[in-house]
């Protein structure tokens, strides 16, 4: 018996996000932070600030009068169910901050990349997207990027600035693939970003990106960064200044 997918409306869902009776309404600015080594600067900041802890599945939800702070979330689909429940929760800015490979021979591990656009091989934002959206570019909001490189340059950051390849398969990412994509201009690859930005389009919300680069991928051999106290120390240090920058910059 052979199944066939019919197409359906786009918003004829039966389960949609929902702030709860009973849960508070969410500040519209925040970071939603991938990675789960960056949890204990979750834990540090929401003490420092007096943030809240929140119920958000399986990851953290730190929430403030101004600000709030979530993650980790790793993988677009992760990722995507907690942004849902943010944006259903109030949110309406949201700074994505995570790690990425490189696929540039001038991007380096611990430089940063503030990217441009999304290549999606991920499986969920297909699901957010009509038959004439899936032909169009997957882009961040621009006045929210913009603000984002504004502030980077303001505390004298040296940033990059190009695409980013989304994958759900980290172990497939093949020399092959790596060596096409970089032709193409792809400056580097992780696992939420074009996922997130087709939600937040879908959403009508604002959404964009700091990536902190956590590995080379066209050196051999591999030698990742992540692990490295220097990199652990890069990625805190970041984290903490997207937070006190979105804290104190009523413009975010």
């Amino acid at each position: 018996m052979t199944l066939e997918s019919k197409p359906h409306h786009i918003d004829s869902c039966i389960i949609n996000p929902l702030r709860d009776s009973g849960e508070q309404e969410l500040a519209e600015t925040g970071i939603l932070a991938c990675n789960p080594t960056d949890a204990g600067c979750f834990k540090e900041l929401a003490a420092t600030h007096g943030l809240k802890s929140r119920f958000l599945f399986h990851s953290k939800l730190y929430a403030g009068e101004s600000l709030f702070l979530a993650g980790p979330a790793v993988g677009a689909p992760m990722a995507v169910l907690c942004l849902e429940k943010l944006i259903a929760l109030g949110a309406k800015n949201i700074i994505l901050y995570g790690w990425c490979g490189s696929l540039q021979e001038e991007l380096h591990a611990m430089d940063v990349l503030v990217p441009t656009s999304g290549l999606s091989e991920e499986g969920t934002s297909p699901h957010y997207q009509s038959q004439s959206d899936k032909s169009c570019e997957i882009l961040p909001s621009a006045a929210l990027r913009d603000k984002v490189c504004c502030a980077l340059s303001d505390k004298a950051i040296e940033f990059h600035q190009g695409p980013l390849w989304t994958t759900d398969a980290p172990y497939r990412e093949t020399g092959g693939k790596v060596t096409d994509y970089a032709a193409q201009g792809i400056f580097g690859v992780d696992m939420e970003y074009s996922a997130l930005c087709t939600v937040a389009a879908f959403r009508k919300v604002q959404l964009a990106a700091v990536m902190l680069v956590s590995d080379e991928l066209l050196k051999s051999p591999w030698k990742p960064q992540y692990s490295f106290k220097a990199f652990k120390k890069r990625s805190r240090e970041l984290l903490t200044l997207l937070y006190d920058t979105a804290r104190s910059d009523n413009e975010f």
